[in-house]
């Protein structure tokens, strides 16, 4: 599917973006690239990182940033140097799009001050849990989430990822209107070369018909991963065999990889950190037989889509946002939140490896999105809002 429509300026603003990895940063990177492609020109706003090399057929405007990663994993950005927002008035962007409301907020909303460019925001993240993480004191909690909620009422139009984080970003107080508009995958439809999959069962001392399961992600314990790590352990107590690869980086990494070690499960678990080569992790899916995600932390979970397009099944908690849209043994596999449930799967999945076959064939036909076609249907979108704001000018 293809959107014909007059080419745009389009800034994308995020307060990750690589070499940070993460959902919403991998989301900034493939709407920049699809509407450099397709769409029009992007421009990209983000925090500066140390040796950053930026190599996109886009372009993207660092700017001055603070060290916190210890503290949340990220660089703080600071976005009210007037050099910055001249640069960007220069660019004359059509819309602004932000992928946070923190500090890309702040600069869009400074932006749209001198440039009158709408801003379209796009709630990725259940920040309320973030928010109670990372902040030990209630009163502190509650002006953050103020100060979030007064950046996304700010915006000139709300977006959110899946009918679940329209509900959380209700129970953080929004009261105005939101289009549900999905994410893609870069990935194109289709497993890695049965070469790369026996280079990687090599490299990872993985038999060729070893039960393999998956995790991708950051190694953060909000993820779900102690859920997943006890339930291999119920598992491999009734005797379950199988190698379980976690890929991903995390400041939580150390406490699960001891977690791992103490429960005994070391030498059926590999910590690979993070990957950044796009065609390496398509192996890893290609070559595990389920993808386990069981987060009722994200919002969406492109990981999911991610591994459709390898045709490999992914198991979910039944009612999670990233179970949206997901029908179990059909297009992948739904479990209560009990670990005792993941391990019936485990072993049911050694019993019958062929089921997982059938249902990431399933995934794959019926599930699959690429950037191309979900960024074309949010330039539709860009569109439409422009125009109602050139018609409320031309009758104000």
């Amino acid at each position: 599917m293809r959107y014909k429509m007059r080419k745009l300026s389009v800034g994308i603003f995020n307060d990750s973006f690589p070499p940070i990895i993460d959902g919403v940063a991998n989301t900034a990177v493939n709407y920049a690239k699809s509407i450099h492609k397709l769409y029009g020109r992007s421009v990209v706003a983000t925090p500066w990182y140390p040796k950053v090399k930026d190599q996109y057929p886009f372009r993207v405007i660092r700017y001055s940033s603070a060290n916190v990663s210890k503290r949340i994993g990220y660089r703080m950005g600071n976005p009210f140097s007037p050099l910055l927002i001249r640069r960007l008035q220069r660019e004359k962007l059509d819309i602004i799009h932000i992928h946070s409301p923190f500090t890309s907020a702040l600069l869009a909303r400074v932006l749209r001050r001198y440039t009158g460019s709408p801003i379209v925001f796009t709630y990725h993240t259940k920040f309320d849990v973030d928010i109670e993480k990372r902040i030990a004191l209630n009163p502190l909690r509650t002006v953050s989430i103020r100060f979030l909620m007064n950046n996304i009422n700010a915006c000139d139009e709300v977006w959110v990822v899946s009918e679940g984080a329209g509900e959380n970003l209700r129970h953080l107080g929004y009261k105005g209107e939101y289009i549900t508009m999905e994410n893609g995958t870069d990935f194109v439809k289709g497993r890695a070369s049965e070469d790369a999959i026996a280079s990687l069962n090599a490299e990872l001392k993985i038999e060729k018909d070893e039960m393999v399961f998956l995790f991708v992600g950051r190694m953060m314990w909000y993820k779900n991963i102690k859920f997943i790590i006890d339930g291999l352990y119920e598992a491999k107590q009734k005797g379950a065999s199988f190698k379980m690869l976690f890929v991903g980086e995390g400041v939580d990494r150390p406490e699960i990889m001891a977690y791992v070690d103490r429960l005994g499960l070391k030498d059926t678990c590999v910590f690979t950190g993070a990957i950044h080569d796009r065609e390496l992790l398509r192996s890893y899916f290609s070559r595990a037989n389920l993808f386990l995600f069981p987060s009722t932390y994200d919002t969406n979970g492109i990981v999911v889509r991610e591994a459709a397009a390898c045709s490999c099944p992914a198991l979910l908690i039944n009612g999670s946002c990233a179970s949206e849209g997901i029908v179990d043994d059909d297009t992948g596999i739904l479990i209560p939140h009990e670990e005792s449930a993941l391990a019936r799967e485990v072993i049911k999945s050694l019993e019958d490896p062929t089921r997982l076959v059938r249902i990431g064939q399933n995934a794959s036909d019926k599930i699959y999105l690429s950037w191309d076609d979900a960024v074309g249907k949010a330039v539709s979108r860009y569109q439409e809002i422009l125009d109602e704001q050139a018609f409320r000018k031309k009758n104000a």
